[in-house]
């Protein structure tokens, strides 16, 4: 972390800060609601203690659904400028590595007083909006307000319910109607979805990993199952991202957007397609990679993901950019979204907070608490941060996976091509999910090939797995 410009202790100023709270924030200048008699659940990871939001649904005239989405207020224990905030503006974001966290905020915050626990009465910023059955946002509407989370649930158990029919989990089960309301968001959130894949939202199935411990031993490292919860989620948040950043350019407040623009590498991609016996136009269109890689999905689900990864690093990287009041948004080609911001994880994400104060702001009638330049300088930071601490997570999961695999060298492999440049080749094998450096000189290859390599050594301390060609 300190090698890539980020500090993994949070300094004595901002723990005592964190400290002397006395407890969770109760007032705060914008006009808030009491909402504490809604039926909130906040769904996570099962080890999740930073809860940014919650989420709520309600039945309307026709089918429509209302949605609520609660996020913590965080500003209101971090004051901009405070010694909390400068730890905060300088990481930018929190750090998940196998076996411990490095979070963003003091825990004493972010697990606790700013945290949504089951439980607990919250301040927090709402973003509503209502969805019509065939996935169309109707209305929306931002304002402060007082939540209580009735029950703390998680993406396994949620996602097998919704799913297969598994038991509804048992804080759900506590809760009476809490059933109908996992239905009716979930209703919801396809219906988004299906929407923004009709406009090219891009399907990617990547292989994610976990990392498995007996005490404090590393045991295995396995795939992570994407589920129907996740996606409820995510679709949920995608809509009040998009929501919070028309509401500031309503309101003529500049806004920090959350892009992906279009791919750097498009030629790559048509290349990738038409060695699969598919067909993409000269010019970067996310409506027809949306559909091939549909297509792809159907004809050979097993390599999918290996496509998915391909395409995802052809792309290129996301970046953080200020978008005046009245400009044209630059939009975001995997979302397939015109208007996206970050402003639902204030516990975990800085340009979230900074988004937070912005809304917060507008809501109390006050100016913007950042200038222009200064919200330029924080998305150059958050870009470079963000791309550090991925950059450190990557190396230890490496280094996890390397002491996992160190007894298999020898061993033979699957593999395919997830980076191609001067700094070398790269492959990725998915049983176990590990990725590593193709030792040699291979000008041939490029991102997507597939090939049969051997495991030729690892290296634990520096996160390196080598692979030869077989």
């Amino acid at each position: 972390m300190r090698e890539r410009g980020l500090d993994p202790n949070i300094p004595a100023d901002a723990l005592a800060q964190a400290a002397a709270l006395p407890g969770a924030p109760t007032k705060t200048e914008e006009p808030t609601r009491d909402l504490r008699d809604r039926l909130w659940c906040s769904i996570d990871n099962d080890d999740s203690r930073d809860l940014d939001q919650l989420s709520v649904a309600e039945p309307m005239a026709g089918g429509d659904v209302k949605l609520l989405v609660a996020i913590a207020d965080v500003d209101a224990a971090v004051p901009k400028g405070s010694p909390v905030d400068r730890h905060a503006a300088l990481n930018t974001t929190s750090v998940y590595t196998p076996g411990i966290i490095f979070p963003m905020l003091p825990e004493r915050l972010s697990t606790d007083l700013t945290s949504l626990n089951d439980g607990q009465d919250r301040l927090a910023v709402v973003i509503e909006f209502v969805v019509s059955p065939d996935g169309a946002l109707k209305s929306s509407d931002v304002y402060g307000a007082v939540v209580h989370n009735r029950a703390k649930l998680a993406y396994n158990s949620v996602g097998a319910w919704l799913e297969s029919g598994g038991p509804l989990p048992p804080a759900a089960a506590a809760v009476k109607g809490m059933d109908e309301q996992l239905t009716m968001q979930d209703r919801a959130a396809q219906a988004l979805e299906t929407v923004r894949v009709e406009h090219g939202a891009l399907g990617f199935q990547t292989i994610e990993v976990e990392n498995v411990f007996e005490g404090d031993t590393l045991h295995e490292v396995r795939q992570k199952e994407h589920n129907r919860a996740m996606a409820l989620i995510a679709n949920l948040m995608i809509a009040a991202n998009g929501v919070t950043a028309r509401f500031l350019d309503g309101r003529g407040f500049p806004s920090l957007r959350r892009v992906v623009k279009s791919p750097e590498r498009w030629d790559r991609i048509r290349a990738l397609a038409e060695g699969l016996g598919d067909r993409l136009p000269d010019s970067a269109d996310p409506i027809a990679l949306s559909a091939f890689l549909d297509r792809r999905k159907a004809a050979d689900p097993a390599t999918f993901p290996d496509l998915s990864t391909s395409i995802i690093r052809l792309l290129g990287r996301g970046e953080y950019v200020v978008d005046p009041p009245g400009a044209e948004p630059p939009g975001h080609f995997g979302l397939a979204v015109r208007d996206y911001s970050h402003s639902t994880a204030p516990n975990r994400r800085f340009p979230d907070l900074v988004t937070q104060r912005l809304v917060k702001a507008a809501l109390a009638s006050h100016p913007s608490p950042y200038s222009l330049a200064e919200l330029e300088t924080v998305a150059t930071q958050c870009t470079k941060q963000e791309d550090a601490a991925n950059k450190v997570e990557r190396q230890v999961r490496k280094s996890a996976a390397a002491m996992v695999v160190q007894s298999r060298i020898g061993d033979q492999f699957d593999a395919v091509v997830t980076g191609a440049s001067t700094k070398g080749t790269f492959v990725r094998v998915t049983a176990p999910p590990i990725e590593g450096k193709l030792l040699g000189s291979h000008p041939g290859l490029d991102v997507g090939d597939r090939l049969r390599v051997r495991l030729s050594g690892v290296n634990i301390d520096r996160g390196f797995i080598d692979f030869r060609q077989a």
